[in-house]
This record gives structure tokens, C-alpha cells and sequence, in this order.
């Protein structure tokens, strides 16, 4: 298997190729003084930026186990830099007329992905926007009610909802960290709530909320409903498969809104985030003017729906190259998310027959929680503390690991039988975002149950 840097040498060479021939097709010009630099200046720099870089974790490598954090793949790059080399705008036609088309292709599929037919939708810099986005038109068509969202959804919700000035209300969940449909429709009776969040895949543990369920609800009250799928939504392609139930992504079809991220799943550079709608007229919201953009054509621009103004077209044209390699399907990109889930479902089983680990929760979808075996929640704290700590500082063998903090009645609900000294405890978690993860998997289990011990 040829290494990434194997790989990207010919495809760069060949970048660099296409774009020296369209650029000859202008004519050639002498480059301004200022801006000439020496070779040799430039190679000593990026010597000493190589140097600089090494204060980094090893995301490539399926011995971290941390964060959500992950490289994209070799093709997202050469699609990146050939597009880097125009360096497009995707903000209005005039500033990237070829990576807009290339934008709306990838929306489309991304659209077509979750089951929506019309729609609005476009590219943003992070789900962090994308969600702003989302709120946001969420407020504009219910501006006096407020905003319902899990108490352990991504913190976004919360800030988002100050920053556009509506009641954020979080709602407490069951005891596998789901929001709890008993307590959200007790909510929903006051008459306070015109969205409510569901999360399709958190980013603490990883688990989907019963999207098909909060549908059955819009029956009985008048909500919105918004689909945070910003690190779960590519499971889409599998599910129904794997173990992954399909109800609650064959119902997302049926909600207002959808943000996913490219730039986790979806082997993207930083940043690549979406956002969908399925109602193309709430666009309305958006409408604004600009003294010196949006002439070059009738056509829609990109910056006329979106609250962002300047964006990397270079950010479409790597999502769009991917796709093409790796199309939106459970044998495209699916095959490399299947690949994470079974690490994931094998661990936790590994982890369930170890005598020094203990499980947290069984993984839905990529995200491992475990904690050494311990009698007190003070202990678990410390121990969960230490492997990861330890782990990351071995210079011979290291592990990069991540940890949440769970409270004392979130360990009750689970029945884990542990001493309640403290009022919570913070457990590993590892997620496994790397299909290289599942035949790793025995040399990652090994190092960990050695940290715990």
C-alpha cells in the first residue's frame, strides 16, 4: 500500500501540469520584484516550519485514539491545491465560477445522501456556522419562541442561541445520553419551543437521538426540527447496516434542516462544513445587497444564501474530487465508516472480557468510552487521567487517548457499580475515525489494558 506521500507526488506533479497549461492560454508576465523570494531562503524556512510542525499528534496513525481529528485523504488534497492555485471565492460568481458549480454538485449529493429532494443549501467553514446558519433562520420564522436542544448536544446550541438572542432550552436525557422524549414533550406543551435540535451522532459518546421519534411529536405540537449531523451524518450511507438502526436516518428526511461536516467523515481539509434546507424559500431570510458584487450573472451566488461572505472555493473542488472517488454510497464512502464501526463494536467486546477495563457505554456508532477498573468515581477520575496522560507521554510506544467527564448519576443510570466519593468522574474515549483502526485494533487494546494495569 503506497504511502500518502507516495500517492500525492504524481497527482501534484500533475496539478501543477493542468494548471501551468491554463494559465499559458493568458500569456505570460514578468513577476513583480516584490514578490520574488530565494530558493534557498524558502527551503531553509520550510526546513525550520518541518521542525516547527513535529509539535503536533500523529492524527494519520490509528495509535491516536483521541479526538475527533483525522488527515484528509490524498485525493481531497491534490483537489484542494489545484483549486488553492486559482485560489476562488466561493462568495459570488465573480470570485469562483467553476468551484461554485463544483459547490452546488457536492450540496446536491450530500442533499440526495439524506433523502431531501428540493432544497437550499451550501458549504460553510465549520458545523459551528453551519449550525449558526441553521438557528438562525430557525429563530427568523419563529422569532418569538425558543430553541430546544439535548442537555449533552454539541455546546454550540447554547452559544448559538445567546449569540442570536432566543431561550435556549436544554433537555435532560435518558441513561444512554439521549434526549428524553418524555421530558422534551413536557416542554413542547408549554408552547415555548419552535425547533427543537436533534443530534445524530453527539460528539461525546457518539449516539443518535430518536430523530423518527421527534417526528411522531410534530403531529401533536408546532416545531421545527433541525438535524445536528455534523459528526454522524455520513453514517447515513450505512445504516440498516453494521447494527446501526435506520429509523432515525430515514427520518431526517422528513426535518427542516440538516448540518453535516465534510471535514470529519468525509475525508475533507479543514474547513468543509453544510448546511441543508428543505424548504428552498427560506433563502428570503438571507436576502441582502452589495454595491460591487453579484453582476457577472442572474444566477444565484453562493454569498446571497449564506451569512459568511469569503469562502475557499478550494474547500468544493476537494469535497467534489473525493466524491468522485469515493461516491456516497455504503460501497464508496460507506466501506471507510463500516471500517470504524466494527473497530468500535470489537473493542468494546475486548473491553467487556478485560479484568483491567471497564465498558461505559456500547458504541452506536465510532466512539469508544471505557475506564480502568476501579472501586471509587475518585479512582476511575484519576486512573481515566493517568492512561491518558501517561499514554501520550511514552516516547517509545505512545497512545493518544481523550477523556469525558460524566457525572455520578450518569455512571447510576448505567449501572456501573462504583463507590460515589465525588460527584462524577471523567472516563476514556477514543474515536475511531480511521478505518486503518480495525486491523490496529489488537495492538491499540494491548497498549491501553497495559496503561490501565
Amino acid at each position: 500500500m503506497p504511502t500518502t506521500s507516495e500517492q500525492l507526488r504524481p497527482w501534484l506533479e500533475r496539478v501543477l501540469a493542468n494548471h501551468e497549461s491554463w494559465a499559458a492560454e493568458f500569456g505570460s508576465f514578468a513577476q513583480h520584484d516584490s514578490l520574488v523570494v530565494k530558493d534557498g531562503d524558502v527551503l531553509a524556512a520550510l526546513d525550520e516550519l518541518a521542525v516547527r510542525l513535529r509539535d503536533n499528534y500523529p492524527f494519520f496513525h490509528p495509535r491516536y485514539a483521541g479526538q475527533m481529528l483525522k488527515p484528509p485523504h490524498p485525493v481531497a488534497i491534490a483537489g484542494y491545491a489545484a483549486a488553492m492555485l486559482i485560489n476562488p471565492n466561493n462568495h459570488a460568481l465573480d470570485g469562483g465560477p467553476a468551484t461554485a458549480k463544483l459547490e452546488r454538485e457536492v450540496v446536491r449529493q450530500l442533499a440526495d445522501m439524506f433523502g431531501y429532494g428540493e432544497h437550499l443549501g451550501h458549504l460553510t467553514s465549520s458545523g459551528t456556522i453551519a449550525n449558526l446558519e441553521a438557528l438562525y433562520v430557525a429563530r427568523e420564522i419563529h422569532p418569538s419562541r425558543g430553541i430546544a436542544y439535548s442537555a449533552e448536544s454539541h455546546y454550540t446550541h447554547a452559544r448559538m442561541c445567546k449569540l442570536i438572542g432566543v431561550t435556549g432550552h436544554p433537555v435532560p436525557v435518558d441513561g444512554t445520553g439521549k434526549m428524553d422524549l418524555d421530558a422534551l414533550e413536557s416542554l413542547l406543551r408549554t408552547g415555548k419551543v419552535g425547533t427543537v435540535v436533534v443530534t445524530a451522532g453527539t460528539t461525546g459518546l457518539g449516539v443518535v437521538e430518536p430523530v423518527h421519534e421527534v417526528v411522531a411529536l410534530r403531529s401533536r405540537y408546532d416545531f421545527r426540527i433541525h438535524i445536528d449531523a455534523a459528526y454522524g451524518g455520513f453514517f447515513s450511507l450505512i445504516a440498516g447496516t453494521e447494527g446501526i438502526d435506520p429509523l432515525p436516518w430515514q427520518a431526517i428526511r422528513q426535518c427542516d434542516s440538516i448540518v453535516v461536516d465534510p471535514h470529519k467523515h468525509g475525508l475533507q481539509p479543514y474547513g468543509c462544513g453544510a448546511v441543508l434546507f428543505a424548504d428552498p424559500s427560506v433563502g428570503r431570510f438571507y436576502v441582502h445587497d452589495s454595491p460591487y458584487t453579484y453582476f457577472t450573472s442572474d444566477e444565484l451566488h453562493l454569498g446571497e444564501i449564506s451569512l459568511e461572505c469569503s469562502r475557499p472555493g478550494a474547500a468544493a473542488a476537494a469535497l467534489w474530487l473525493t466524491l468522485k472517488m469515493l461516491p456516497l454510497r455504503a460501497d464508496g464512502l460507506g466501506a471507510v465508516l463500516a471500517a470504524g464501526r466494527r473497530a468500535a463494536v470489537r473493542w468494546h467486546e475486548l473491553i467487556e472480557q478485560s479484568d483491567r477495563l471497564v465498558p461505559y457505554q456500547r458504541p452506536e456508532l465510532d466512539i469508544v468510552t471505557y475506564f480502568p477498573a476501579e472501586p471509587t468515581l475518585s479512582a476511575i477520575d484519576a486512573g481515566s487521567e493517568r492512561m491518558m496522560r501517561e499514554g501520550m507521554s511514552d516516547a517509545d510506544d505512545p497512545v493518544f487517548l481523550s477523556v469525558l467527564r460524566a457525572s455520578s448519576e450518569a455512571f447510576a443510570r448505567r449501572g456501573i457499580a462504583a463507590e460515589v466519593d465525588v460527584d462524577g468522574a471523567r472516563v476514556v474515549r477514543s474515536v475511531l475515525m480511521k478505518p486503518e483502526s480495525e486491523s490496529y485494533l489488537g495492538r491499540l487494546h494491548e497498549r491501553v489494558v497495559a496503561l490501565a494495569g
